[in-house]
């Protein structure tokens, strides 16, 4: 099985494929509507719309930060393993973390990544706020990379003490997003980050708007957050 609209839209993000990489995006594709038939993984099973809406969109960070070899990454609030697995298999040398506070998803992307043959990538079954108390994960990674849904105040409480010193905190957002951005400008600031650009785009072949929102870690998160599981989302910072 192959995918045109896959090899299309790596050639439109500068990305090339090999055979070995698209066999593994077809047996991640079949292992997601495999198990999505027992549990929620995704509303999205059709096969040209997971090669755009979760393979390419999460491939589409490469319009947001350079790729640098050997980072470290940490993708939180993974949920069926986007965008972390489809960057582990384009980015081989890449070291992932995939954090989710479901156990059944974690068996999931286990399983995904035993069947895929990937290496140098860990899962972690948690809640952000536990995690970035302990000291082998705060302020340890080059990326931290989220499409989870929340606004970017609180996302920005359970990403940025992740971030190493000058590391990167990348969003995955929808359109329209001024608003949300001005509203999580002090929650950013407090917490050691800076809003370095937004990138607007379209989903190769399609008309759907995206975002990326590039946040650098300029200086040490405050011990004091993120604050206690459920704080950072029923009270963001403003």
């Amino acid at each position: 099985m192959k995918s045109d609209i896959l090899e299309r839209g790596c050639q439109l993000l500068n990305l090339s494929i090999t055979e070995k990489q698209e066999e593994q995006f077809m047996q991640y594709y079949e292992l997601l509507v495999e198990w999505n038939k027992v549990m929620n993984l995704t509303g999205i099973t059709e096969f040209d719309e997971v090669m755009r809406k979760h393979f390419l969109d999460s491939l589409s960070i490469v319009k947001a930060i350079e790729k640098k070899d050997m980072l470290r990454v940490l993708d939180l609030g993974t949920g069926a393993g986007f965008p972390g697995i489809p960057l582990k298999i384009m980015f081989p040398e890449w070291d992932i973390v995939l954090l989710d506070s479901l156990n059944k998803r974690i068996k999931f992307l286990n399983e995904v990544i035993g069947q895929l043959g990937l290496q140098k990538i860990s899962t972690i079954h948690g809640r952000a706020e536990d995690f970035a108390r302990k000291e082998e994960y705060r302020e340890k990674f080059d990326l931290v990379v989220s499409r989870a849904v929340a606004n970017l105040s609180s996302l920005s409480e359970y990403c940025l003490p992740y971030v190493k010193q000058q590391g990167i905190f990348v969003s995955y957002k929808a359109s329209d997003v001024e608003e949300e951005v001005r509203e999580a400008k002090k929650a950013v600031t407090v917490l050691g980050g800076n809003l370095e650009k937004t990138v607007e785009f379209q989903l190769p072949d399609t008309d759907i708007d995206r975002t990326l929102l590039v946040i650098q870690k300029i200086k040490k998160t405050p011990g004091k957050y993120p604050r206690k599981a459920g704080l950072p989302s029923k009270e963001p910072i403003r």
